[in-house]
């Protein structure tokens, strides 16, 4: 049995954002999606949600404005162990940056890099981490 996921999307491109959300909702597979295009609005939303046992998986851009999906990363890792157990991050990019994809390596809370835009291919293969 496919257990239903929470989704977090983080981007500043509000097509991206639609895009992510129309592909996640079409697995079957959401509980929730949750999309943000502001990091620091997403920090806020998973700060203030309950701790449950539904997992959530984070697609978060790396270039953003204000705070960037390092910046994010950074400042998740920051939370406390109850919360961040909950989580996990996918970080996207449409630049194949070798040092982005060395940083990335980097987080324990990161679980992949995957290229922009979201398709329903690398969807598929993050899904399957949690059958």
């Amino acid at each position: 049995m496919n257990t239903p996921l929470n989704f977090i999307v983080v981007d500043d491109s509000k097509l991206d954002c639609f895009i992510a959300e129309k592909i996640i909702k079409n697995t079957g597979r959401s509980e929730t999606v949750n999309a943000f295009q502001q990091a620091t609005d997403a920090l806020v939303y998973i700060k203030t949600l309950p701790v449950t046992t539904t997992q959530t998986v984070v697609f978060v851009d790396i270039q953003m404005p204000v705070m960037n999906g390092f910046e994010f990363v950074e400042a998740f890792e920051n939370l406390p162990e109850a919360i961040r157990q909950g989580y996990s991050i996918y970080m996207l990019s449409s630049s194949i940056n070798e040092n982005d994809i060395a940083k990335v390596k980097g987080y324990s809370s990161v679980k992949q890099f995957l290229n922009k835009p979201l398709t329903n291919n690398a969807i598929s293969v993050v899904l399957e981490h949690f059958n």
